[in-house]
């Protein structure tokens, strides 16, 4: 019961996140006993800590949870977003032991388990407030007591970060696969007596991509084969696919450079649908620019206007980089959804060819579910295709 009466820990708070500010945040650790760097964002969903933590997307992050308690529910097996836990750190107020039926095992048991430094007893209303003021920071977890703050700092500060970095190539698949082939991941939670049958061949990217996507894209009666990050466009064409799917992912677009030059080249070719990384990949590919967001956009609270219809949805996002809405042709793209927050560009659409993407995550587990009707308009982009 470590993770619940450290007192001793709690009091003499040895562990420290220091920013490349030179702000020191003192807590004690209750994850892996190990050092590490991470570009400091805040998430601000009161629930789906696992699902963000096994998030590909949160490679090379450290993700500060708004919400003051987490670790109740637990965590298992069936709710991973991806094989592994993938953040570089997490920041939390206040951890507790978990209390769920489902639960195969604590959030301290999987931190440790994927060697991930956490660190509670922050005061994370008063980091969100700088993230918000300041940015986006960059970070150094000292969980071991081997570095001092000084150093800790230097070290924040001279870390490379994630800007001009290629993390979808780190995160992706090794080598090309074919999803859930038996149905039973797709239908792990219960939520599908019978899967409607595969009558769509899909190939989708791996740029850290997420198995509730992969599920939802299964549920709307798409088989998939997922390839690993760098597979040119012609490999692709070879496996004579319905339509493309490009996938969320880490760090910056622009980086991303052979994602970009494939997706050039599958454009016209094939129907196209893209997800964040996905999107903004796709906005490369079509002459667009990506720029950095001050704070980025991470939590599942974000209002999204749909500009065809007026709707607003409730959606969850976590990307730092956006696509520079002066950068679009308009006669070739169209802007489809804006974030009604800051009124960055949140879904693109081609206007001669059979693509479409969105900035947010029209699978998020555990939701928010408005933006779901997406998978089906890939369906029907397809099938007028």
């Amino acid at each position: 019961m470590a993770t619940k009466w450290n007192w001793r820990e709690q009091r003499e708070r040895k562990a420290f996140l220091a920013l490349q500010d030179g702000t020191i945040l003192r807590g004690y650790s209750v994850g892996a006993p190990v050092d590490g760097f991470g570009e400091v964002v805040f998430n601000t969903g009161m629930a789906g800590y696992q699902e963000i933590l096994s998030d590909p997307s949160y490679s090379g992050q450290f993700v500060t949870m708004t919400y003051p308690e987490i670790g109740n529910t637990g965590m298992n097996l069936p709710d991973m977003e991806s094989r592994q836990l993938f953040a570089n750190g997490f920041v939390i107020h206040n951890m507790n032991e978990s209390s769920n039926w489902r639960a195969d095992g604590s959030l301290k048991d999987y931190l440790v388990k994927w060697a991930i430094p956490a660190i509670a007893g922050v005061d994370t209303r008063a980091l969100t407030t700088r993230l918000r003021t300041e940015g986006t920071q960059r970070g150094f977890m000292s969980m071991t007591g081997a570095v001092s703050e000084a150093a800790a700092v230097k070290k924040a500060q001279e870390w490379g970060g994630l800007d001009g970095q290629d993390y979808a190539a780190k995160v992706s698949c090794n080598a090309p696969y074919q999803w859930d082939t038996d149905g039973k991941l797709t239908a792990s939670w219960g939520i599908a007596s019978a899967l409607p049958p595969a009558d769509l061949k899909i190939v989708a990217y791996d740029f850290g991509i997420k198995w509730n996507i992969l599920r939802s894209l299964r549920l709307n009666g798409m088989d998939v084969t997922v390839v690993p990050a760098q597979t040119p466009a012609s490999e692709v064409l070879k496996l004579k696919p319905d339509g493309v799917f490009l996938s969320n992912g880490p760090a910056d677009p622009a980086a991303v450079t052979y994602a970009i030059d494939s997706a050039r080249a599958l454009l016209g070719k094939v129907p196209l649908m893209g997800i964040c990384l996905g999107h903004q990949i796709l906005g490369l590919a079509c002459g667009g620019k990506t720029y950095r967001l001050k704070f980025g956009h991470h939590g599942c609270n974000h209002p999204v206007k749909n500009l065809r219809t007026g709707a607003v949805e409730i959606t969850s996002q976590n990307h730092n980089f956006a696509v520079d809405p002066a950068s679009i042709d308009p006669a070739l793209i169209e802007v489809t959804h804006i974030n009604l927050n800051d009124q960055t560009v949140e879904g693109l659409s081609h206007r001669k060819e059979p693509m479409f993407c969105v900035q947010y995550h029209p699978e998020s587990s555990p939701g928010p579910h408005d933006p779901y009707y997406l998978f089906g308009q890939f369906r029907e982009l397809i099938r007028k295709a």
